[in-house]
Protein backbone atom coordinates (compact mmCIF):
# COMPACT_ATOMS: atom_id res chain seq x y z
CA UNK A 1 0.00 0.00 0.00
CA UNK A 2 1.01 3.66 -0.75
CA UNK A 3 1.83 5.47 2.53
CA UNK A 4 1.50 9.32 2.92
CA UNK A 5 2.58 11.77 5.78
CA UNK A 6 1.06 15.13 6.51
CA UNK A 7 2.94 16.93 8.50
CA UNK A 8 0.32 19.96 10.62
CA UNK A 9 -3.21 19.28 10.93
CA UNK A 10 -4.66 22.54 10.13
CA UNK A 11 -7.60 22.80 7.72
CA UNK A 12 -5.19 22.53 4.61
CA UNK A 13 -3.25 19.01 6.14
CA UNK A 14 -6.79 17.70 6.99
CA UNK A 15 -7.91 18.46 3.81
CA UNK A 16 -4.48 16.52 1.78
CA UNK A 17 -5.44 13.76 4.31
CA UNK A 18 -8.82 12.97 3.68
CA UNK A 19 -8.10 13.21 -0.33
CA UNK A 20 -5.09 10.56 0.29
CA UNK A 21 -7.50 8.60 2.44
CA UNK A 22 -9.80 8.39 -0.05
CA UNK A 23 -8.05 7.47 -2.77
CA UNK A 24 -6.55 4.08 -0.47
CA UNK A 25 -3.61 5.52 0.87
CA UNK A 26 -1.68 4.74 4.39
CA UNK A 27 -1.81 7.95 5.92
CA UNK A 28 0.14 9.62 8.90
CA UNK A 29 -0.54 13.06 10.29
CA UNK A 30 1.78 14.84 12.24
CA UNK A 31 1.21 17.65 14.54
CA UNK A 32 3.92 19.74 16.29
CA UNK A 33 0.77 20.98 19.29
CA UNK A 34 -0.66 18.14 21.36
CA UNK A 35 -4.42 19.48 19.70
CA UNK A 36 -5.32 19.07 16.28
CA UNK A 37 -6.79 22.04 14.10
CA UNK A 38 -4.29 24.64 13.86
CA UNK A 39 -5.94 27.74 13.59
CA UNK A 40 -9.29 25.92 12.85
CA UNK A 41 -10.31 25.24 16.86
CA UNK A 42 -12.61 26.75 19.69
CA UNK A 43 -10.62 27.79 22.70
CA UNK A 44 -11.41 27.84 26.39
CA UNK A 45 -13.64 31.60 26.85
CA UNK A 46 -12.55 34.19 29.53
CA UNK A 47 -15.73 33.09 31.38
CA UNK A 48 -17.41 29.98 31.02
CA UNK A 49 -20.01 28.99 29.14
CA UNK A 50 -19.13 30.85 26.49
CA UNK A 51 -17.78 29.51 23.18
CA UNK A 52 -15.02 31.18 20.59
CA UNK A 53 -13.02 30.57 18.26
CA UNK A 54 -9.51 30.40 18.22
CA UNK A 55 -8.69 32.01 15.19
CA UNK A 56 -10.77 30.74 11.84
CA UNK A 57 -14.72 32.21 12.58
CA UNK A 58 -16.94 33.46 9.35
CA UNK A 59 -16.03 31.23 6.67
CA UNK A 60 -17.65 32.58 3.15
CA UNK A 61 -15.26 30.99 0.98
CA UNK A 62 -15.78 27.56 2.32
CA UNK A 63 -19.44 26.30 1.04
CA UNK A 64 -18.58 26.87 -2.37
CA UNK A 65 -15.06 25.00 -2.51
CA UNK A 66 -14.57 21.99 -3.88
CA UNK A 67 -13.26 20.37 -0.73
CA UNK A 68 -16.28 21.05 1.35
CA UNK A 69 -18.76 20.10 -1.54
CA UNK A 70 -16.94 17.03 -1.20
CA UNK A 71 -17.96 16.41 2.38
CA UNK A 72 -21.24 15.08 3.45
CA UNK A 73 -21.59 18.12 6.42
CA UNK A 74 -25.09 16.68 7.59
CA UNK A 75 -23.82 13.04 7.73
CA UNK A 76 -21.05 14.59 10.04
CA UNK A 77 -23.52 16.41 12.27
CA UNK A 78 -22.50 19.91 10.74
CA UNK A 79 -24.53 22.97 9.57
CA UNK A 80 -23.67 25.94 8.04
CA UNK A 81 -25.23 29.38 10.41
CA UNK A 82 -25.74 32.58 9.40
CA UNK A 83 -26.22 36.14 11.33
CA UNK A 84 -29.11 38.24 9.82
CA UNK A 85 -26.43 40.76 8.39
CA UNK A 86 -22.98 39.22 7.00
CA UNK A 87 -20.99 42.31 7.95
CA UNK A 88 -21.23 46.12 8.60
CA UNK A 89 -18.60 49.38 8.80
CA UNK A 90 -19.57 51.48 10.80
CA UNK A 91 -18.54 55.54 10.32
CA UNK A 92 -18.71 58.33 13.19
CA UNK A 93 -21.94 59.62 13.57
CA UNK A 94 -24.01 56.54 13.15
CA UNK A 95 -23.98 56.02 9.68
CA UNK A 96 -22.54 52.43 7.81
CA UNK A 97 -21.71 50.27 5.01
CA UNK A 98 -23.88 47.07 5.50
CA UNK A 99 -23.12 43.71 3.43
CA UNK A 100 -25.61 41.50 3.31
CA UNK A 101 -25.91 38.07 1.09
CA UNK A 102 -28.54 39.85 -1.15
CA UNK A 103 -26.88 41.79 -3.28
CA UNK A 104 -30.23 43.70 -4.13
CA UNK A 105 -30.53 44.80 -0.69
CA UNK A 106 -26.73 45.80 -0.44
CA UNK A 107 -27.07 47.88 -3.28
CA UNK A 108 -30.56 49.50 -1.89
CA UNK A 109 -28.65 50.60 1.29
CA UNK A 110 -25.82 52.13 -1.19
CA UNK A 111 -28.22 54.07 -2.34
CA UNK A 112 -26.71 56.09 -5.96
CA UNK A 113 -23.76 53.70 -5.21
CA UNK A 114 -25.68 50.58 -5.72
CA UNK A 115 -25.93 50.55 -9.35
CA UNK A 116 -21.88 50.31 -9.20
CA UNK A 117 -21.90 48.04 -6.61
CA UNK A 118 -24.21 45.53 -8.38
CA UNK A 119 -21.65 46.27 -11.54
CA UNK A 120 -18.81 45.38 -9.68
CA UNK A 121 -19.98 41.77 -8.04
CA UNK A 122 -23.47 40.91 -9.99
CA UNK A 123 -22.37 38.78 -12.39
CA UNK A 124 -19.64 37.08 -10.13
CA UNK A 125 -21.77 36.46 -7.63
CA UNK A 126 -24.24 34.87 -9.57
CA UNK A 127 -21.73 32.20 -11.13
CA UNK A 128 -19.55 32.04 -8.21
CA UNK A 129 -20.18 28.30 -7.92
CA UNK A 130 -17.99 28.01 -11.26
CA UNK A 131 -15.43 31.17 -10.60
CA UNK A 132 -14.44 29.60 -7.84
CA UNK A 133 -13.07 26.70 -9.44
CA UNK A 134 -10.60 29.13 -11.00
CA UNK A 135 -10.05 31.52 -8.27
CA UNK A 136 -9.43 28.89 -5.83
CA UNK A 137 -6.53 26.93 -7.62
CA UNK A 138 -3.61 28.17 -8.88
CA UNK A 139 -3.53 31.30 -11.60
CA UNK A 140 -0.92 30.29 -13.63
CA UNK A 141 -2.89 27.53 -15.06
CA UNK A 142 -5.06 28.05 -18.14
CA UNK A 143 -8.71 28.49 -16.67
CA UNK A 144 -11.54 26.97 -17.12
CA UNK A 145 -13.77 29.80 -17.10
CA UNK A 146 -12.03 32.73 -18.52
CA UNK A 147 -14.92 34.76 -19.48
CA UNK A 148 -16.35 34.85 -15.63
CA UNK A 149 -12.53 35.51 -14.69
CA UNK A 150 -12.42 38.41 -17.08
CA UNK A 151 -15.39 39.63 -15.20
CA UNK A 152 -13.77 39.05 -12.28
CA UNK A 153 -10.09 41.20 -12.99
CA UNK A 154 -11.24 44.80 -13.09
CA UNK A 155 -12.37 44.75 -9.20
CA UNK A 156 -9.61 41.80 -7.64
CA UNK A 157 -6.98 43.06 -10.25
CA UNK A 158 -5.74 46.84 -9.39
CA UNK A 159 -5.32 48.19 -6.06
CA UNK A 160 -7.80 48.68 -3.86
CA UNK A 161 -7.67 52.16 -3.37
CA UNK A 162 -8.21 52.32 -7.59
CA UNK A 163 -11.33 50.06 -7.18
CA UNK A 164 -12.88 52.25 -4.37
CA UNK A 165 -12.41 55.19 -6.42
CA UNK A 166 -14.88 54.40 -8.31
CA UNK A 167 -17.95 54.51 -5.39
CA UNK A 168 -19.54 58.19 -4.53
CA UNK A 169 -20.26 57.49 -1.15
CA UNK A 170 -18.32 57.18 2.33
CA UNK A 171 -19.98 53.74 2.97
CA UNK A 172 -19.24 51.75 -0.43
CA UNK A 173 -15.51 53.05 -0.50
CA UNK A 174 -15.20 52.52 3.29
CA UNK A 175 -17.52 48.80 3.29
CA UNK A 176 -15.37 48.09 -0.01
CA UNK A 177 -11.43 48.69 1.75
CA UNK A 178 -12.84 46.99 5.32
CA UNK A 179 -13.48 43.75 3.35
CA UNK A 180 -10.22 44.31 1.19
CA UNK A 181 -8.45 45.12 4.62
CA UNK A 182 -8.67 41.01 4.82
CA UNK A 183 -6.03 40.56 3.45
CA UNK A 184 -4.15 42.22 6.45
CA UNK A 185 -1.68 44.10 3.89
CA UNK A 186 -1.22 47.52 2.44
CA UNK A 187 -3.93 48.33 -0.23
CA UNK A 188 -2.45 50.23 -3.10
CA UNK A 189 -0.57 47.35 -4.59
CA UNK A 190 -2.60 45.34 -7.15
CA UNK A 191 -3.94 41.69 -7.07
CA UNK A 192 -4.04 41.75 -3.48
CA UNK A 193 -7.89 42.96 -4.02
CA UNK A 194 -8.54 39.76 -4.97
CA UNK A 195 -8.47 38.34 -1.20
CA UNK A 196 -11.36 40.85 -0.70
CA UNK A 197 -13.24 40.87 -3.85
CA UNK A 198 -13.63 37.26 -3.61
CA UNK A 199 -14.91 37.30 -0.13
CA UNK A 200 -17.25 39.75 -1.52
CA UNK A 201 -18.58 37.83 -4.01
CA UNK A 202 -18.98 34.69 -2.04
CA UNK A 203 -20.82 36.48 0.55
CA UNK A 204 -23.02 37.60 -2.03
CA UNK A 205 -23.27 33.74 -3.76
CA UNK A 206 -23.38 31.92 -0.18
CA UNK A 207 -23.37 34.53 3.00
CA UNK A 208 -20.69 34.81 5.78
CA UNK A 209 -21.50 31.42 7.80
CA UNK A 210 -20.36 30.03 10.67
CA UNK A 211 -20.11 26.37 11.53
CA UNK A 212 -22.86 25.27 14.43
CA UNK A 213 -21.08 24.43 17.49
CA UNK A 214 -17.88 26.20 16.63
CA UNK A 215 -14.66 26.04 14.01
CA UNK A 216 -13.92 23.82 16.07
CA UNK A 217 -16.78 21.24 15.60
CA UNK A 218 -15.77 20.94 12.07
CA UNK A 219 -12.13 19.72 12.99
CA UNK A 220 -13.38 17.21 15.12
CA UNK A 221 -16.09 15.84 12.82
CA UNK A 222 -12.99 15.74 9.93
CA UNK A 223 -10.94 13.87 12.64
CA UNK A 224 -13.88 11.52 13.04
CA UNK A 225 -14.10 11.01 9.61
CA UNK A 226 -10.61 10.18 8.88
CA UNK A 227 -10.47 8.23 11.95
CA UNK A 228 -12.96 5.99 10.07
CA UNK A 229 -10.70 6.28 6.90
CA UNK A 230 -7.93 4.86 8.82
CA UNK A 231 -5.99 7.58 9.34
CA UNK A 232 -2.85 7.97 12.15
CA UNK A 233 -2.47 11.04 14.26
CA UNK A 234 0.59 11.60 16.10
CA UNK A 235 0.48 14.90 18.47
CA UNK A 236 3.05 16.62 20.10
CA UNK A 237 5.78 15.79 17.45
CA UNK A 238 7.61 18.44 16.13
CA UNK A 239 8.66 17.54 12.78
CA UNK A 240 12.63 19.65 12.01
CA UNK A 241 14.17 17.27 9.76
CA UNK A 242 12.68 14.89 7.09
CA UNK A 243 14.70 12.22 9.54
CA UNK A 244 12.09 12.85 12.02
CA UNK A 245 9.45 11.72 9.22
CA UNK A 246 7.76 7.94 9.39
CA UNK A 247 8.61 6.14 6.57
CA UNK A 248 6.54 7.57 3.58
CA UNK A 249 6.05 7.46 -0.23
CA UNK A 250 4.77 11.04 -0.54
CA UNK A 251 4.61 13.72 2.38
CA UNK A 252 3.02 16.95 2.13
CA UNK A 253 3.41 19.65 4.26
CA UNK A 254 1.36 22.10 6.37
CA UNK A 255 3.93 24.50 7.10
CA UNK A 256 5.55 27.75 6.74
CA UNK A 257 7.91 27.51 3.76
CA UNK A 258 10.58 28.63 5.94
CA UNK A 259 10.56 25.62 8.01
CA UNK A 260 9.77 23.74 4.72
CA UNK A 261 13.06 24.63 3.94
CA UNK A 262 14.68 23.59 7.59
CA UNK A 263 12.75 19.78 6.88
CA UNK A 264 13.76 19.33 3.63
CA UNK A 265 17.36 21.03 4.00
CA UNK A 266 19.17 20.06 0.63
CA UNK A 267 16.95 17.96 -0.72
CA UNK A 268 15.34 21.24 -1.86
CA UNK A 269 16.64 22.55 -5.37
CA UNK A 270 18.99 25.78 -4.37
CA UNK A 271 16.50 28.25 -6.21
CA UNK A 272 13.53 26.50 -4.21
CA UNK A 273 15.34 26.69 -0.96
CA UNK A 274 16.11 30.35 -1.45
CA UNK A 275 12.66 31.04 -2.42
CA UNK A 276 11.15 29.58 0.61
CA UNK A 277 13.64 30.68 3.03
CA UNK A 278 13.20 34.62 1.94
CA UNK A 279 9.50 34.13 2.47
CA UNK A 280 8.89 36.95 4.69
CA UNK A 281 5.66 37.38 7.53
CA UNK A 282 3.30 39.89 6.84
CA UNK A 283 1.51 41.96 9.43
CA UNK A 284 0.42 40.37 12.87
CA UNK A 285 -2.61 39.70 14.33
CA UNK A 286 -3.55 41.25 18.24
CA UNK A 287 -6.79 39.13 19.65
CA UNK A 288 -8.69 39.40 22.34
CA UNK A 289 -11.97 37.30 23.61
CA UNK A 290 -14.73 39.03 25.61
CA UNK A 291 -17.13 38.14 27.56
CA UNK A 292 -19.72 40.97 27.44
CA UNK A 293 -22.90 41.33 29.01
CA UNK A 294 -25.90 42.25 26.64
CA UNK A 295 -23.67 42.11 23.30
CA UNK A 296 -21.84 45.26 22.07
CA UNK A 297 -24.43 48.53 21.93
CA UNK A 298 -23.67 49.67 18.40
CA UNK A 299 -24.58 53.24 17.67
CA UNK A 300 -25.34 51.61 14.37
CA UNK A 301 -28.81 49.29 14.76
CA UNK A 302 -27.50 47.13 11.99
CA UNK A 303 -23.83 46.17 13.28
CA UNK A 304 -25.65 45.21 16.41
CA UNK A 305 -27.41 42.01 13.88
CA UNK A 306 -23.76 41.34 11.86
CA UNK A 307 -21.52 38.70 12.48
CA UNK A 308 -18.56 40.61 11.59
CA UNK A 309 -17.87 44.50 11.83
CA UNK A 310 -15.34 46.23 10.55
CA UNK A 311 -13.83 48.47 12.82
CA UNK A 312 -11.51 51.58 11.92
CA UNK A 313 -13.47 54.36 11.01
CA UNK A 314 -13.55 56.22 7.37
CA UNK A 315 -11.99 54.63 3.71
CA UNK A 316 -9.03 57.14 4.50
CA UNK A 317 -8.55 55.59 7.86
CA UNK A 318 -8.42 52.13 6.54
CA UNK A 319 -5.65 52.81 4.11
CA UNK A 320 -3.51 54.74 6.38
CA UNK A 321 -3.78 52.21 9.02
CA UNK A 322 -3.02 49.20 6.70
CA UNK A 323 0.04 51.32 5.35
CA UNK A 324 1.13 51.66 8.75
CA UNK A 325 1.64 47.99 9.80
CA UNK A 326 2.35 46.84 5.97
CA UNK A 327 5.15 49.54 5.09
CA UNK A 328 6.01 51.39 8.36
CA UNK A 329 5.75 48.79 10.40
CA UNK A 330 4.21 50.84 13.31
CA UNK A 331 1.28 50.22 15.61
CA UNK A 332 -1.80 53.01 14.14
CA UNK A 333 -3.74 55.00 16.66
CA UNK A 334 -6.80 53.80 15.07
CA UNK A 335 -5.64 50.50 13.52
CA UNK A 336 -7.97 48.34 11.58
CA UNK A 337 -10.06 45.79 14.41
CA UNK A 338 -12.16 43.20 13.27
CA UNK A 339 -15.18 41.98 15.62
CA UNK A 340 -16.44 38.56 15.53
CA UNK A 341 -19.88 38.97 16.52
CA UNK A 342 -20.74 34.22 16.04
CA UNK A 343 -23.73 34.20 18.56
CA UNK A 344 -26.01 35.86 16.69
CA UNK A 345 -25.89 32.90 13.88
CA UNK A 346 -24.95 30.38 16.59
CA UNK A 347 -26.89 31.52 19.60
CA UNK A 348 -25.84 28.47 21.42
CA UNK A 349 -22.23 29.85 22.03
CA UNK A 350 -24.06 32.57 24.60
CA UNK A 351 -24.55 31.78 28.32
CA UNK A 352 -27.96 34.08 28.86
CA UNK A 353 -27.53 37.78 28.18
CA UNK A 354 -23.81 37.08 28.06
CA UNK A 355 -22.09 36.62 25.17
CA UNK A 356 -18.41 36.09 23.33
CA UNK A 357 -16.88 38.54 21.25
CA UNK A 358 -13.69 37.58 18.86
CA UNK A 359 -11.85 40.91 18.48
CA UNK A 360 -8.44 41.31 17.07
CA UNK A 361 -6.60 44.07 15.22
CA UNK A 362 -4.34 44.16 12.72
CA UNK A 363 -0.40 45.52 14.33
CA UNK A 364 2.82 45.28 13.10
CA UNK A 365 4.90 41.86 12.63
CA UNK A 366 5.96 40.78 15.48
CA UNK A 367 4.62 43.57 17.36
CA UNK A 368 5.95 43.52 21.31
CA UNK A 369 3.15 45.72 22.47
CA UNK A 370 -0.51 45.21 24.23
CA UNK A 371 -3.11 46.01 22.11
CA UNK A 372 -5.96 45.43 24.62
CA UNK A 373 -6.61 49.08 25.36
CA UNK A 374 -6.69 50.40 21.96
CA UNK A 375 -8.89 47.70 20.28
CA UNK A 376 -11.60 48.57 23.29
CA UNK A 377 -11.19 52.26 22.68
CA UNK A 378 -11.76 51.55 18.92
CA UNK A 379 -14.87 49.84 19.37
CA UNK A 380 -15.93 52.33 22.24
CA UNK A 381 -15.55 54.61 19.85
CA UNK A 382 -18.84 53.36 17.77
CA UNK A 383 -20.45 51.47 20.74
CA UNK A 384 -20.14 54.05 23.53
CA UNK A 385 -20.68 52.25 27.05
CA UNK A 386 -18.94 48.82 25.78
CA UNK A 387 -16.11 49.08 28.26
CA UNK A 388 -19.12 49.20 30.77
CA UNK A 389 -20.51 45.95 29.53
CA UNK A 390 -17.15 43.83 29.53
CA UNK A 391 -17.42 41.48 31.91
CA UNK A 392 -14.15 39.12 31.19
CA UNK A 393 -11.51 39.33 28.34
CA UNK A 394 -8.62 37.32 27.45
CA UNK A 395 -5.34 38.69 25.07
CA UNK A 396 -3.52 36.68 23.24
CA UNK A 397 -0.27 38.74 22.00
CA UNK A 398 1.71 38.37 18.97
CA UNK A 399 4.55 36.09 20.23
CA UNK A 400 2.24 33.49 22.03
CA UNK A 401 0.54 33.23 18.96
CA UNK A 402 3.61 32.30 16.96
CA UNK A 403 4.33 29.85 20.21
CA UNK A 404 1.09 28.01 19.83
CA UNK A 405 1.45 27.86 15.72
CA UNK A 406 4.64 27.98 14.27
CA UNK A 407 3.20 28.68 10.97
CA UNK A 408 2.47 32.36 12.17
CA UNK A 409 5.64 33.82 12.33
CA UNK A 410 6.00 36.99 13.93
CA UNK A 411 2.32 36.92 14.65
CA UNK A 412 1.32 36.38 10.99
CA UNK A 413 -1.78 34.28 10.50
CA UNK A 414 -1.87 34.55 6.50
CA UNK A 415 1.49 32.52 6.13
CA UNK A 416 3.45 34.80 4.91
CA UNK A 417 3.24 38.64 3.48
CA UNK A 418 0.17 38.24 0.63
CA UNK A 419 2.63 41.10 -1.90
CA UNK A 420 1.19 41.18 -5.34
CA UNK A 421 3.10 37.65 -6.66
CA UNK A 422 2.82 35.99 -4.21
CA UNK A 423 -0.85 36.41 -3.63
CA UNK A 424 -0.92 34.95 -7.12
CA UNK A 425 1.80 32.16 -7.17
CA UNK A 426 2.83 31.46 -3.48
CA UNK A 427 5.99 31.48 -1.90
CA UNK A 428 7.70 30.56 -5.58
CA UNK A 429 6.99 31.24 -9.09
CA UNK A 430 5.88 28.12 -10.92
CA UNK A 431 2.98 26.88 -12.88
CA UNK A 432 2.98 23.58 -10.49
CA UNK A 433 2.98 26.44 -6.96
CA UNK A 434 2.61 22.73 -4.76
CA UNK A 435 5.68 21.04 -6.00
CA UNK A 436 8.75 21.66 -3.79
CA UNK A 437 11.21 19.84 -5.76
CA UNK A 438 11.84 17.51 -3.58
CA UNK A 439 10.54 13.92 -5.41
CA UNK A 440 7.20 13.08 -3.51
CA UNK A 441 6.64 15.92 -1.32
CA UNK A 442 4.50 18.88 -1.43
CA UNK A 443 3.86 21.89 0.36
CA UNK A 444 0.06 22.81 1.36
CA UNK A 445 -0.41 25.63 3.63
CA UNK A 446 -1.85 29.42 3.20
CA UNK A 447 1.38 30.53 1.28
CA UNK A 448 -0.03 28.29 -1.42
CA UNK A 449 -2.42 29.00 -3.91
CA UNK A 450 -5.49 30.15 -3.18
CA UNK A 451 -4.49 31.19 0.39
CA UNK A 452 -5.64 31.58 3.95
CA UNK A 453 -8.96 30.78 4.89
CA UNK A 454 -11.22 27.38 6.14
CA UNK A 455 -11.61 26.55 2.46
CA UNK A 456 -8.84 23.59 2.87
CA UNK A 457 -8.52 24.07 -0.78
CA UNK A 458 -4.50 24.28 -1.06
CA UNK A 459 -4.06 20.83 0.89
CA UNK A 460 -6.83 19.35 -1.56
CA UNK A 461 -5.34 20.66 -4.56
CA UNK A 462 -1.77 19.55 -3.46
CA UNK A 463 -2.65 16.21 -2.42
CA UNK A 464 -4.72 15.47 -5.97
CA UNK A 465 -1.91 16.86 -7.41
CA UNK A 466 0.67 14.18 -5.56
CA UNK A 467 -1.52 11.77 -6.86
CA UNK A 468 -1.36 12.66 -10.23
CA UNK A 469 2.38 12.60 -10.08
CA UNK A 470 2.54 9.47 -8.24
CA UNK A 471 -0.03 7.85 -11.15
CA UNK A 472 -2.79 6.86 -8.63
CA UNK A 473 -6.42 7.41 -9.92
CA UNK A 474 -8.27 8.66 -7.01
CA UNK A 475 -11.30 7.97 -8.57
CA UNK A 476 -10.76 4.28 -9.28
CA UNK A 477 -12.25 3.58 -5.86
CA UNK A 478 -10.72 3.60 -2.64
CA UNK A 479 -11.91 3.33 1.01
CA UNK A 480 -15.10 5.33 2.74
CA UNK A 481 -16.03 5.69 6.30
Amino acid sequence: MTSAVVVGSGPNGLAAATVLARAGLDVTVVEASDELGGGARSVASPLPGLLQDHCAAVHPMAPQGAFFRSLDLEAMGLRWRYAPIDAVHPLDGGDAGVLRTSIAETAERLGEDGPRWRLAFGASSRSFDRLARDIMTPMLGIPRHPLLLARFGPVAGPPATWVARAFRTERARALFLGVAAHAINRLDRPLVTGIGAGIITAGHSNGWPVIEGGTGAFTAALVRLLDGLGVTFETGRRVRSAADLPPHDIAILDVHPQHAATILGDALPPRVARAYRTHRPGPAAFKVDFAVEGGIPWQNDDARRAGTVHVVGSAREVVEAEHAVAVERRMPKSPFVLVGQQHLADPQRADGSVVPVYAYAHVPTGYRGDATRVIVDQIERFAPGFRDRIVASASRTVARTEEENANFIGGDILTGAKTPIRFLTGPRVSPHAYDTGAPGTYLCSAATPPGPGIHGMSGFNAAHRALRQAGIDWRAGGRSA
